[in-house]
């Protein structure tokens, strides 16, 4: 039975927060508009909840009612313990009425006593600012008591406060996932360049084993330098203080040029390309956007096995431009799939270490899209082949903060 009233409260509870929650959302957002406004009141304010106002309003009627009663009886108990001869004179009405007020005034303290919102503000403040000096501190698993019972009005800040203090949380296990990130990313090739040159040391090594740790040592210098040059490009593309020269160009032109470019790599591996590329003007940062479309088609290339079929489409519809690189290669599991774009992040660890992937192309390719205000998806399926969609606005916003030019040539 106590379970089952448990549950019931609970559910109460649970149904009286939400409510809650949706009157904090309501009021946060009227108060947002009010300063957008320059303190003017928007057209639209927050609903009065008349339910509870008629609720409250009958619940203190009730008390007076009651506290009447109360009152009466015990005048009616003095009068006929001292004063049996005297009936209901106006005086008895009014000493009744006085002790009723009395009576709600002691209820009233008694409340404030019990609950005493002034002190559990004052505690409410004092944790706020041990929690504010903790997150000065960097200790980020902070989070204030949200029980609107006792914050009345400050729930929006507190509300607002948590939601801060759960960011910077993410934002720090974000951070050193990527400093970790970063430090094996390095470390990797870092040992394997010190191993074989400490190998080189032995003369009697033959020459053709020499040379083979020459060509290992080159290698992981060229991937140390392209993951550097990733990171800092990333970086900088985060920083929203890139150059962002936005211009009319020919896209379809831009794709056949990074088509071309590897041309070395799918003819090695003896893929079929299949390329339908609508005549297509944009007016976008053509710089960026041709490292998007490098590293989708090296990343289709990597993957796809001899043989295989990569297909690249481009067309325009309803104002926005689709590009589309389609692959027959390895594909992606539905687990990975949604990590698709962290930084660092592999589907095939294996297969990415072994061809030089740092997981950081992919990252590049979603900020860029992002700073054109256009959308980057993937949909794939494991062992047959992996579609990347890039779906971008005729003409790119800058992002704000960026350093901006003018292009005036089409191409």
């Amino acid at each position: 039975m106590r379970d089952e009233r448990s549950g019931i409260f609970g559910r109460i509870r649970s149904r009286h927060m939400e409510r809650h929650d949706r009157l904090l959302a309501s009021q946060e957002e009227y108060y947002r508009q009010m300063r957008q406004n320059g303190g003017r009141q928007p057209a639209k304010r927050p609903r009065t909840p008349w339910r509870w106002v008629l609720f409250g309003s009958a619940i203190f009627h009730v008390t007076l009612i009651v506290l009447y009663l109360i009152a009466n009886w015990i005048m009616s108990l003095i009068y006929r313990t001292w004063f049996p001869d005297i009936g209901h004179t106006i005086g008895r009405q009014l000493l009744t009425a006085f002790l009723m007020v009395n009576l709600l005034g002691l209820v009233i303290l008694m409340i404030r006593f019990i609950f005493d919102p002034g002190r559990q503000q004052i505690t409410l403040f004092m944790n706020w600012i041990e929690a504010m000096r903790k997150i000065a501190k960097g200790e980020f698993d902070v989070t204030l008591e949200s029980d609107p019972r006792k914050l009345g009005q400050l729930g929006i800040l507190v509300r607002n406060f948590n939601q801060m203090a759960d960011n910077l949380s993410q934002m720090e296990k974000m951070r050193q996932e990527f400093i970790s990130n970063v430090s094996h990313e390095f470390q990797s090739p870092l040992t394997s360049i010190g191993g074989f040159a400490r190998a080189l040391r032995s003369e009697d090594l033959p020459a053709e084993t020499r040379l083979h740790y020459l060509r290992i040592i080159e290698s992981e210098s060229a991937r140390l330098s392209k993951l550097s040059d990733n990171l800092l490009k990333l970086t900088s593309l985060e920083s929203n203080k890139h150059p962002f020269e936005s211009k009319p160009y020919r896209l379809d032109r831009q794709l056949r040029r990074s088509i071309l470019a590897c041309e070395p790599q799918w003819r090695a591996k003896r893929l079929e390309l299949d390329v339908e590329l609508q005549e297509t003007t944009i007016s976008a940062d053509e710089d960026l956007l041709s490292q998007v479309w490098q590293n989708l088609l090296h990343n289709a290339v990597k993957f796809t096995p001899e043989g295989g079929t990569i297909r690249v489409a481009l067309e325009e519809r309803d104002g926005r431009v689709l590009a589309e690189i389609t692959d027959t290669g390895i594909g992606v599991s539905d687990e990975d799939l949604p990590h698709l774009f962290e930084r660092f992040f592999k589907a095939d660890k294996a297969r990415s270490s072994a061809s030089g992937g740092s997981g950081l192309g992919l990252s590049i390719v979603k900020k860029i899209v992002d700073m054109h205000g256009g959308e980057v998806s993937a949909c794939s399926r494991a062992g047959e082949g992996t579609s990347f969609r890039v779906e971008l606005p005729k003409e790119a916003i800058p992002p704000a903060g960026s350093l901006q030019g003018q292009g005036t040539s089409a191409q």
